[in-house]
Order: C-alpha cells, then structure tokens, then sequence
C-alpha cells in the first residue's frame, strides 16, 4: 500500500497539477528520504530552475520528466507503505511527517509525507541511464495494462512457479504494481484459493485471473484508489475502493455473494481475504 491504481490516481493528479510550472527550490527535512544524489544539495540544485512535462508510471513507481525535453533529467518517486504526496499552498502548515518540499513559482509546493520513512525520491541526472540509478525498474515486469499483458504471458509466467498464487501475484517480477488489496480481490473474481499452488492451476483458471486483475485495477482507478490507512490523492482526498470491495478487509462479513463468512489466513507473513465457497 499503496499499489498501482492508488499510484495511477497520484500520477494523474499530479499530471493536472504541476506541469509547465517552473520549480524554484525546495527543503529535504529527512535527508534518508533522497536515496539519490549522494547530497541533499545536489538533489535541489538539480530540480531547480526546471519544469516537470510529464508524470509516468511504472508499476509502483512515478517518473517525473524534467525540462528540457531535449536533454531531460527525472525526478523518481516511490510511496512505500505510506508515503503521500500532496499538492499545498505553501502557507499550510507543515505536517510533522513532511519529508521533502518542492516550491513552485506559484506559491505553490509538492510535499512528500511519509509516515513510516521507507519512500524514497531520486533525481537522475540528464544523459544518465533512469535504471543504473532506480535499480527497482529493471526488475519490474509487465505491466497490467500494457499490450504484452496477455493470458499467455500470465501463464508462463506461472507455470513453472512452486510458490502459492497469492504469493506469486505479489512479486513484481511477474506483474508489476499488484499488491494484497488487489491480488485477494482478483483471485475472488476468478474463484481460485490464495493458497493454490501456481503449477496446480489449470488454464481455464488463468483465463479467468487475467480479466479479474484487470477488472479490479480499473474499478479501482475509477473509484480514486483505496483508503484504509493512510493513502491521499494529491488533493487530500481518500480513495472510495474500500465500500466496493469483494473480500479484502472483510474477514467475517458475509460473502458478497453467497453470504458465507470471509476468511482471513496468512500467507508468506501477509494477509489473505477469501471466500470458501466462491473460491475453490
């Protein structure tokens, strides 16, 4: 937390937000929070006196694009557990979780807050490889919403897998920006036990688990991300999944269903929501 369509509904606000302004400095409050440059300094001095074009995304992470388009640095970003970044008037006061500011020439600042401290920001210098310096990128996989996210690719991704689906379905090295939320939610849809052993699903079972990941990372999006704890969107605004949502967060509630009562076990020291009758 937060996951992709938390992350997705970040990067859009932030896309209405802050393009096209001019950043004209900044205050890094906890120092471990930049994992790059090696100095606080540099990573100002580095964002300075530029614009941001464009937010993307790659799974969990955001890449900012710095002017100028012609030779552009990257501000990289990644939430955690509870990193939020908020889009304030600099005159609002400060959050005691406030990590790093960004100003803007228009009175305006971007505010990293994080909680529990594991977010981190980088600033990759023009001409420099994003990757050598955002090491997380080079080991994501495909993307749920990408073309070569096919049912094909799920299945050998899986089929030589030994571990529990629920467990697979977390690493990013198979899909990229799935977490807890969405991987109980998905195997729900497609009716299979998180603790199903990857080489004991049948084809039919990834048909069915490559529309429902789909599926509830768009509804997700849709419904601006979810909020249990601490995720805002860049407004300060919780997501609404939560009320929607199948089994996550709903152990002893009645199946949405079939009205048995959810189940919550654990698997690899997370968390599983899941229905015993609907799933099997």
């Amino acid at each position: 937390m937060p996951e992709l369509p938390e992350v997705e509904t970040v990067r859009r606000g932030l896309n209405q937000l802050t393009l096209n302004q001019k950043i004209i400095g900044g205050d890094v409050l906890l120092h471990r929070t930049v994992a790059h440059p090696d100095s606080v300094e540099k990573f100002i001095e580095g964002i300075s006196k530029t614009n941001i074009t464009t937010w993307r995304r790659y799974g969990k992470y955001l890449l900012a694009n710095l002017s100028p388009v012609s030779s552009p640095s990257y501000l990289g970003v990644h939430l955690r557990m509870t990193g939020q970044l908020l889009w304030l008037n600099r005159d609002t006061a400060l959050h005691k979780h406030t990590r790093v500011r960004i100003f803007f020439e228009n009175d305006y600042e971007l505010r990293f807050v994080d909680q529990r401290t594991f977010g981190q920001m980088w600033w990759v210098e023009p001409e420099v490889e994003v990757e050598k310096v955002i090491t997380g990128l080079a080991k994501l996989a495909c993307d749920p919403f990408a073309p070569e996210f096919t049912v094909a690719y799920l299945a050998g991704k899986l089929k030589t897998c030994r571990r529990p689906i629920k467990t697979a379905l977390l690493d990013q090295s198979i899909i990229a920006g799935l977490g807890n939320i969405y991987a109980d939610e998905a195997l729900f849809l497609s009716g299979i036990r998180p603790e199903t052993l990857c080489t004991n699903l049948k084809l039919a079972q990834i048909e069915k688990l490559h529309p429902a990941i789909i599926q509830v990372l768009t509804k997700s999006i849709e419904a601006g991300g979810t909020t249990f704890s601490n995720f805002l969107n860049v407004a300060g605004v919780n997501g609404n999944y939560g009320g929607e949502a199948w089994v996550y967060n709903r152990a002893a509630q009645p199946c949405k269903v079939c009205a048995t009562p959810i189940q919550r076990t654990r698997l690899a020291g997370r968390s599983s929501h899941f229905c015993a009758e609907c799933q099997n």
